[in-house]
């Protein structure tokens, strides 16, 4: 897998896309004042665009583009930037308009997804997550930002979402490390009660659930925890973003590594095992 972070492959695609803005004014052959006055800006705002340290505007492609004379670049340049726009998403902003309007972002994804491959080193995947146990992850972030309450409707939504894995034609692949199982989030009765729902959710048709052991020899170390959809998409969660990987290339790193973590997985009965050790270890 490629040592770049989520985070530092966003920040390549935005330095990627400053990099052709630079080359466009180059082979208008003006320099950054001449480009800034046509665009009716200050020079610094030029050169920060250049150096990526500030996204363009597509208000500001337009106005580039017509001060070099390449208006036909404009719409291949506008639909690179919503890629990258789209590629790191702070949570701030996703979580702008309410924790119930971010569940319901992702459910068109989820429905029409046939292969579902999710790695997790941190919590229960979110399609396996219990109603407590949703409840206790969510009530940190309501507590911990200014979105509207909506703490009950946005639970509702995201078990909804989490129908998925009993309709359609779907498949999921889960694969957890055993920190996971033993990671107190929420109560002892909420952990037990999802704990005791992995249990259930071992012999769903469509469905492999594979944990990682503790005491693993192993060449590769837990991961951030990624989503992928399909052959298509990545999704990573990282503490202030939601990244969102569609570079070929990256995504087979990503179905690389989890081929390899599936390697130190138990599944079936030495899965049941490690999950009931969990349930008993609450007490």
């Amino acid at each position: 897998m490629s040592s770049a972070s989520p985070s530092s492959s966003a920040q390549a695609a935005r330095r990627a896309l400053a990099d052709r803005l630079q080359g466009i004014r180059k082979d208008a052959r003006i320099n950054g004042r001449e480009l800034s006055a046509r665009c009716g800006w200050h020079p610094a705002k030029t050169s920060r665009i250049q150096d990526a340290k500030v996204a363009a505007s597509e208000a500001d492609i337009r106005a580039w583009c017509a001060a070099c004379g390449v208006e036909d670049q404009v719409a291949d340049l506008i639909a690179a930037s919503r890629a990258v726009e789209s590629m790191y998403v702070e949570w701030k902003r996703l979580r702008g308009n309410g924790l119930r309007s971010l569940q319901e972002s992702y459910a068109a994804l989820y429905q029409q997804t046939r292969m579902f491959r999710f790695y997790t080193s941190d919590v229960v995947p979110g399609v396996l997550q219990t109603s407590a146990y949703v409840r206790a992850i969510m009530a940190r972030f309501a507590d911990a930002s200014r979105t509207p309450d909506d703490l009950e409707q946005a639970v509702a939504a995201k078990l909804e979402r989490s129908g998925v894995i009993h309709s359609g034609n779907h498949r999921f692949v889960f694969l957890l490390e055993e920190a996971v199982l033993r990671y107190r989030l929420g109560d002892a009765e909420a952990m037990a009660g999802q704990l005791g729902h992995l249990l259930a959710v071992i012999s769903l048709p469509r469905v492999s659930l594979g944990i990682i052991p503790f005491a693993t020899e192993r060449t590769i170390w837990p991961v951030e925890s990624f989503r992928i959809f399909d052959d298509a998409r990545v999704q990573v969660e990282l503490v202030t973003a939601s990244v969102n990987v569609t570079t070929p290339s990256e995504i087979g790193d990503y179905l690389q590594i989890f081929g390899e973590l599936q390697a130190f997985a138990v599944y079936g009965a030495r899965a049941r095992a490690l999950i009931t050790a969990a349930i008993d270890a609450i007490g």
